[in-house]
């Protein structure tokens, strides 16, 4: 059997060594802690394998009640409460790589889009979804949910 030569062995082993690598540990999900406010059966977002996964929000005010005005300002307040909730988890919306969208009825999908395009980087809108329902909770006109690279 021929002998390899000492150099050409040497790089073997490194390329063999680098195969070998640990695969890196898995931190346990982090759960976020609410904010002050009415409780609620959920987290507002669990950090997990390098993602944080955002609970779905509505456009409730500080008290929990929803906002008047309709589908727009509906939108507007439910994606302030989703970049409150990606602030208190040190992310942002460019950090937003994928949404999903309920709405109370589909007609109003179209005023929906106007407010929540406003929201995310010229150019770089997250994958998305949206979906009609039979009913939101509080009787939200929409609810959105997102994950986040973390």
């Amino acid at each position: 059997m021929p002998r390899l030569p000492l150099p050409l062995l040497a790089l073997a082993a490194l390329a063999l060594a680098g195969c070998a690598a640990p695969a890196p540990a898995r931190r346990a999900p982090e759960f976020l802690a609410a904010p002050p406010g009415p409780p609620r059966p959920f987290s507002p977002a669990v950090r997990a394998n390098g993602f944080l996964f955002l609970a779905g929000q509505i456009g409730t005010d500080s008290a929990g009640r929803l906002v008047p005005g309709g589908i727009q300002t509906e939108t507007r307040q439910t994606m302030e409460n989703i970049r409150a909730v990606l602030a208190r988890a040190g992310s942002s919306y460019e950090r937003v790589v994928k949404c999903t969208v309920f709405l109370a009825d589909m007609s109003e999908w179209g005023a929906m889009n106007e407010v929540y395009v406003t929201f995310f980087p010229a150019g770089r809108p997250p994958a998305r979804s949206a979906l009609g329902t039979t009913g939101l909770a509080l009787g939200a006109r929409v609810e959105i949910e997102c994950i986040a690279a973390d």
